[in-house]
């Protein structure tokens, strides 16, 4: 095989390899990268109608990355949801979720302690995470739970919890603790400081 034959394998096999992907914002950059190469590939051999799908391909692609990357931290685009920590929706999705949940989350228990507060996440009518907090004392807000779906995971949107600082000022909380123990945090990117084990952000007044 020439570079040629090893450019047009290369492209198939990313565009494949797109497909396998959850996350949708790994989904999409991967499947523009395929469709690109793929364009070469086709100009350099002439085979038009192939160029064509795959310029299409790209041009689909690049709006969605475009409209993804645009609203990800649009407050218009994520509502968060207080619900019940006894809610049967809730109960749901965390059943649903658990496994992957575990694996981020593995000290987490579900019981319906008293005190506990359950956020919904959501985009339109879809869940995209879930969040648990329990007061710790002195206006202190304890993380138990902070999980994003598969899907949206590479967007953040449990962001919108802690931006939106009268969500939680509202209840009394001027601090946020992270549980510790928590498998590849992201609250670095989000205002959080770094304390031993675990992660902490000053709310604003």
């Amino acid at each position: 095989m020439d570079w040629l034959d090893y450019l047009g394998w290369a492209g198939s096999a990313v565009l494949v390899w797109s497909l396998s992907q959850a996350r949708i914002l790994r989904l999409r950059v991967l499947n523009l990268i395929g469709s690109v190469v793929l364009v070469v590939y086709n100009a350099a051999l002439s085979v038009w109608p192939m160029v064509g799908l795959n310029v299409a391909m790209t041009g689909i692609n690049a709006y969605h990355l475009y409209k993804m990357l645009r609203t990800r931290h649009d407050e218009a685009t994520y509502t968060v949801v207080q619900v019940g920590t006894d809610d049967t929706f809730l109960a749901h999705v965390l059943r649903v979720h658990w496994a992957d949940l575990a694996k981020f989350n593995p000290s987490f228990r579900f019981d319906d302690a008293p005190d506990r507060t359950a956020f919904l996440t959501m985009r339109g009518d879809e869940v995209v995470g879930v969040l648990f907090l329990r007061p710790a004392g002195d206006g202190v807000a304890q993380i138990e739970l902070d999980y994003v779906t598969k899907r949206f995971r590479d967007l953040s949107p449990g962001e919108f919890v802690f931006r939106d600082s009268g969500l939680l000022t509202g209840r009394g909380y001027h601090r946020v603790l992270t549980p510790p123990g928590m498998v590849a945090p992201y609250y670095g990117r989000l205002g959080f400081q770094r304390h031993g084990d675990h992660y902490e952000l000053e709310l604003p007044a």
